[in-house]
């Protein structure tokens, strides 16, 4: 399938795993805005110095320099065949800039209520020995260290509900967007991953 793919969903949606997956299938290389922006700044490549200070300044880099990024990425041989934007766009007003320079064929959500997610992401544990990460429902960690697992700053239901707050203010209207245009394909991410990853091979 020639053209590019598209893939959001909720923080927490597994989308990350699911990225994976759609690339071996579809051949298409992941693209991240996050690691072409560390891989541009730790090369100093010019666009690199651009984002490098707004990132110093604690500044959200802008579109613009995001989009010149994608661009650049989109002349490596790899992706003659298009790529696989994993979180990428955010906004429509992205998804609109990112029209202009390359050809979107499909577009997958990840759909999953936010009360699941809060659980997901709220249970998560992790093993600071390790690295391993456990859920206190679905993968309790072995006794033996179950009292050195700590909870991630991050994870708490607060930071998780202003976290899902600005994914329905900014990404959620994609879908309607997208759809639209005749290109949204809905997943129901409120099933075990290799579930959520069939419904989505049998969509490609």
């Amino acid at each position: 399938m020639a053209g590019s793919i598209v893939l959001f969903g909720p923080p927490g949606a597994g989308k990350g795993t699911q990225a994976g997956k759609i690339s071996e299938i579809t051949g298409k290389p992941q693209v991240s805005t996050g690691d072409m922006l560390r891989s541009a700044v730790a090369e100093g490549t010019q666009l690199g110095h651009e984002a490098k200070t707004f990132m110093d300044a604690g500044l959200l880099v802008p579109d613009s320099i995001i989009i010149g990024l994608i661009s650049e990425r989109l002349r490596n041989d790899d992706a003659s065949n298009g790529v696989l934007f994993d979180g990428f766009p955010r906004t429509i007003h992205q998804a609109e800039a990112l029209e202009e320079i390359v050809s979107v064929t499909s577009v997958i959500s990840i759909e999953v209520p936010d009360e699941s997610i809060i659980e997901r992401i709220v249970g998560r544990r992790m093993d600071p020995e390790t690295g391993e990460i456990y859920h206190i429902k679905f993968k309790p960690p072995p006794e033996e260290i179950s009292l050195r697992v700590i909870q991630r700053r991050d994870d708490t239901e607060e930071t998780v509900r202003s976290r899902l707050t600005a994914y329905h203010e900014q990404t959620a209207p994609l879908a309607d967007w997208y759809s639209e245009k005749g290109l949204l394909v809905r997943i129901d991410g409120d099933m075990p991953i290799e579930e959520v990853g069939k419904s989505i091979a049998s969509k490609l």
